[in-house]
């Protein structure tokens, strides 16, 4: 069984539904005070909670595996209305709400995959897709280890612009950013007006990961972050002894039980 654990229950992908509820507390929002994330140092008006939790019980199964922690800061950019808060709530909540709104400025969550020794943790950066805030882009991707450019399989010209977010960051980002791009709403697949081996040859001439997704499915959304977490320098390390108080996405394990820990334990 594959799982997202959240700050109020575990979620099973497959069924939808919550299996256990913990006692686990979510991490203060991006705008409480003593706690901000790395970057950028400047106010976010619609801010999320991070929904990446830490467990509170023992454990019974003897000393703790040495855990490596990796932090990463992910950003995702594209046009409005594609699907990136979408994303981003279907892979930290395993939740999808079809009126969504619209994302100001910016919104950040956190969410960590767990790959055999190591917890991957990102920080998400989701961005609003209006052109007023384009401008306000560069303070979220600097300093980025990945970023998700995500566009709309039924609107040809936010695949456009999903090439010029693109163009931008390996002009103006880290020069070893991991860059992903995201077809979203697959789910509309009969109204499909960008062809998949378009993006796909696209995303091949220049460098990037590619797949199709659909957060109201669920359809690659945890493949997609994996995939990125692959992709990340395992160099990035904190404290071994955190490790179990970080609880995430176990995207390796399909017979994983609800009362385990994603990196082991009880």
């Amino acid at each position: 069984m594959t799982e997202v654990k959240t700050s109020s229950a575990t979620v099973d992908l497959h069924s939808g539904k919550a299996v256990q509820v913990t006692d686990a507390s979510p991490e203060a929002p991006i705008s409480t005070p003593g706690r901000r994330p790395s970057s950028p140092p400047v106010p976010v008006p619609h801010a999320v909670s991070s929904m990446s939790s830490r467990g509170s019980g023992g454990r019974s199964n003897g000393s703790l595996p040495q855990t490596k922690i990796c932090q990463f800061k992910l950003v995702l950019l594209g046009d409005m209305a594609v699907g990136k808060s979408s994303l981003v709530l279907r892979f930290v909540k395993g939740q999808f709400d079809e009126f969504q709104e619209t994302t100001i400025g910016a919104a950040f969550l956190a969410q960590s995959v767990c790959l055999d020794d190591t917890t991957v943790k990102f920080e998400i950066w989701d961005t609003a897709g209006q052109e007023r805030y384009h401008s306000l882009a560069p303070m979220y991707y600097r300093g980025a280890q990945a970023a998700i450019v995500v566009f709309d399989i039924t609107k040809p010209e936010t695949f456009e612009r999903a090439k010029a977010w693109v163009k931008e960051l390996q002009r103006q980002a880290s020069p070893n950013i991991v860059i992903a791009l995201a077809g979203n709403k697959a789910d509309l697949a009969e109204r499909r007006l960008v062809d998949y081996e378009e993006a796909q040859t696209y995303a091949e001439d220049t460098g990037l990961l590619f797949m199709e997704t659909s957060a109201k499915t669920a359809m690659n959304v945890n493949e997609l972050f994996l995939a990125i977490a692959k992709k990340m320098p395992k160099t990035d390390t904190q404290n071994p002894t955190h490790a179990a108080r970080h609880r995430g996405v176990n995207l390796q394990d399909p017979d994983a039980h609800s009362t385990r820990a994603c990196c082991g334990g009880n």
